[in-house]
């Protein structure tokens, strides 16, 4: 019986320090300032061609998103995934790779896998299709980042 008692607790105590950990490490992510929230959806689906079935496309629309934090950095953003223990941001994403396609609502299924009110932002990094997920004051805060390039930058904002 003392042994199960103690075996519960451990647990615990090994459960609080994970939890301990997570917000100390969200905390030194933001301590510099100049973060968000930010979801993000690296392996981004291809659409659906003409003909295909789009029933199948629909179903893998709300698969995918990643829970996350964005920091500016200079002339990247950096970002770390909410549930990791690793220091070094997940992706660094440089202002003058960044080529913002479209904005749009969530679809189906994504309204429930991104956080309310969230706009979701289709660009390419680096050629590479990728989305972020943000509400609408982030948003107008990073399209103002991305045009705030320094002179002489390619930057294309949609």
């Amino acid at each position: 019986m003392v042994l199960a008692v103690v075996t519960v607790i451990a647990v615990l105590l090994v459960c609080l320090l994970a939890l301990g950990a997570f917000a100390v490490r969200r905390r030194l992510i933001q301590r510099p300032g100049g973060t968000f929230d930010c979801s993000a959806r690296l392996d981004v689906p291809p659409s659906p061609a003409e003909g295909e079935d789009s029933e199948a496309a629909g179903e893998s629309a709300g698969k995918g998103w990643i829970f996350g934090i964005a920091r500016y950095n200079n002339d990247a953003v950096e970002w770390f995934r909410v549930f990791s223990w690793a220091p070094r941001p997940r992706r660094v994403l440089q202002r003058s790779l960044i080529e913002v396609i479209e904005r749009r609502t969530p679809q189906g299924q994504e309204e429930l896998a991104l956080l309310s009110g969230a706009v979701v932002l289709c660009c390419t990094h680096a050629g590479e299709p990728l989305e972020l997920a943000m509400s609408e004051d982030a948003l107008t805060g990073f399209l103002a980042w991305l045009e705030a390039a320094p002179p002489g930058q390619r930057v294309n904002v949609a």
